[in-house]
């Protein structure tokens, strides 16, 4: 096949902007069900050789947590080998065995149908769904003796072509050894979206065809910023791509200080993290502390609430890594949609608008004050420590007024709320007279502002922060923050888009949340527009009809240059 006809462009979401071109390395696929196994006839000795196959699959990710990028891949790493060895899900294959089924059908079947459960649940149990097929896909090859899938030997730097990456895989990541990553699947707010921007790798997901069209090629070329993919490219392609990378490291090079348009108007950039090793890590990039703490790692995957003391010891570590810089604590934000067996509420018709976040925490107060109490002695214990505290899934002036009282009581000095749903947005004005600030979950707000479920990857395009509908929200509240001259702050995946950040300072937001590898191409990209440039581009994407109407809008007005940071 000549080179080109060979040649093919391919379009995805960018997920972590950046360029490359280089070798490719197919991720090992699943080796599937075997079709040739017998039905079983001895379910108990079967189902023997299914606990040794997921006990193995957990050692092995415990050792993979012993040697993960960051403490967040580790837990998620943990969390993933406790799952392997669930009791529901063991119970589950040992149904299917019962039933007649070969043994690797009754894992797929025994999976598929706690997948199911784990989707019906929504927020984060959702996203374990791949955590799940993970499992699922490694005890297969373990039963059937055959390799289990994951990342090939690395003997030069390559771009890897998956369907998915999942977490045993992402948590190990080498940015030395991997220059990209493009996936069939996946979405914005994947782990493997989240994780390839937090180390800088280019990055695209819902690459469709992508697998059948690497097939004989042994080169891809990649831009994560707008998700264009070209397999087998030409000099060209890869001499324009190496231009661009130089000129975008040009425009980075001198980016540093504080976040601030082209006159000076002061825009915070801040980290999104999970950890206190995250808090370690993002403390060494050049940016203003950190604009969301999810404190729910702390609570995950545990028999009992961590103590006051266990709390308190985590919070100081992530305030002295600080320093004086802000941190901006979300208090535990699970439920329905994160269950906890230390907190279960009893089941729930969709769980996805059930007793998250705050609800759970008016239910069971002892754990917010556990939390509130920890929170203050970690301020008392930090000399010099900017404490902001918020609460997650307000919706009504009520919940606000609730939770502003109890945090108070504890003396802890700045306190906020999450706007997550349309009526937090709706009456942000209200809200403010009670809360110091109100922090903007994009995620989420577009989530249930758009009734798209944010893990399914072929719903991106709804889930768009360009959605004139989720633009208007931001505005609402963003109107709400300067009636009461409270500042509004965005820490969802939003605010690490430099062009969509141009539209939110121009909204009014003053602070903007995200990982740490992102602030350098956000921070560059303010300081070449003034504020009222800003605004014009806020004003032109709020009345365009289309998401891709309100970007090319903003396009428009935008310095040229930025061009190699944003398409």
């Amino acid at each position: 096949m000549s080179e080109s006809t060979a040649r093919t462009e391919l379009k995805g979401i960018g997920v972590s902007a950046g360029t490359a071109s280089g070798p490719i390395a197919l991720v090992t696929p699943a080796v599937g069900i075997d079709q040739h196994e017998p039905a079983s006839v001895d379910p108990e000795s079967d189902g023997v050789r299914v606990r040794e196959a997921l006990e193995g699959v957990a050692a092995s990710l415990r050792s993979r947590a012993e040697h993960a990028n960051s403490e967040t891949s580790k837990a998620v790493l943990e969390a993933t080998a406790t799952l392997a060895t669930d009791k529901g899900l063991i119970k589950g294959i040992d149904k299917e065995l019962k039933k007649g089924s070969g043994v690797t059908k009754a894992i797929h079947d025994a999976v598929e149908t706690y997948a199911a459960k784990l989707r019906k649940l929504g927020g984060y149990m959702a996203e374990r769904v791949t955590d799940l097929y993970d499992i699922r896909d490694r005890a297969t090859a373990r039963v059937r003796n055959l390799p289990e899938p994951g990342i090939p030997d690395l003997t030069e730097p390559s771009i890897l072509i998956a369907e998915d990456l999942a977490p045993a895989e992402t948590a190990t990541l080498d940015p030395e050894s991997v220059s990209g990553i493009i996936t069939e699947a996946g979405g914005a707010t994947s782990h493997t979206a989240i994780l390839a921007a937090q180390l800088g790798i280019p990055a695209a997901v819902q690459v469709k065809g992508i697998a059948e069209a690497v097939v004989n090629q042994p080169q891809v070329a990649l831009d994560g910023g707008t998700g264009k993919v070209i397999v087998a490219p030409d000099a060209s392609d890869v001499s324009e791509l190496e231009a661009r990378s130089r000129r975008r490291a040009e425009l980075l090079a001198d980016s540093a200080g504080e976040g601030a348009t082209r006159d000076g108007h002061k825009v915070k950039l801040l980290a999104n993290i999970g950890t206190a090793e995250d808090a370690r890590k993002a403390a060494k990039f050049d940016l203003e502390g950190s604009g969301l703490f999810r404190t729910e790692f702390l609570f995950l995957d545990r028999d009992a609430a961590p103590s006051v003391e266990e709390q308190t010891e985590t919070y100081i570590k992530v305030l002295q890594a600080f320093g004086q810089r802000r941190v901006v604590v979300r208090t535990l934000d699970a439920g329905a949609d994160k269950p906890l067996s230390f907190a279960d509420l009893g089941p729930e018709e969709n769980p996805a608008l059930g007793r998250r976040g705050l609800r759970l925490s008016m239910e069971r107060v002892d754990l917010i004050d556990q939390q509130l109490e920890a929170l203050a002695a970690a301020h008392q214990a930090v000399e010099g420590a900017d404490l902001w505290v918020m609460a997650p899934m307000v919706s009504t002036i009520e919940e606000t007024e609730w939770f502003a009282e109890r945090a108070r009581s504890y003396g802890l000095p700045q306190i906020g709320v999450m706007v997550e749903t349309p009526a937090a947005a709706i009456l942000s004005e209200q809200i403010l007279t009670v809360a110091d600030f109100a922090s903007i979950g994009t995620n989420d707000l577009s989530q249930y502002t758009m009734a798209a479920d944010r893990m399914q990857g072929e719903l991106a395009g709804l889930l768009s922060p360009w959605q004139p509908a989720v633009l208007r929200m931001i505005q609402a509240t963003a109107q709400g923050g300067e009636h009461n001259g409270k500042p509004i702050g965005v820490c969802g995946e939003a605010g690490g888009d430099p062009l969509v950040a141009l539209v939110l300072a121009g909204l009014g937001v003053s602070s903007l949340s995200m990982a740490p590898a992102k602030v350098s191409a956000v921070r560059a990209t303010l300081r070449l527009h003034d504020l009222e440039t800003c605004r014009d581009m806020a004003d032109l994407a709020i009345k365009a009809p289309t998401a891709s109407q309100a970007r090319e809008a903003a396009l428009e007005l935008a310095d040229p240059i930025i061009r190699d940071l944003v398409s």
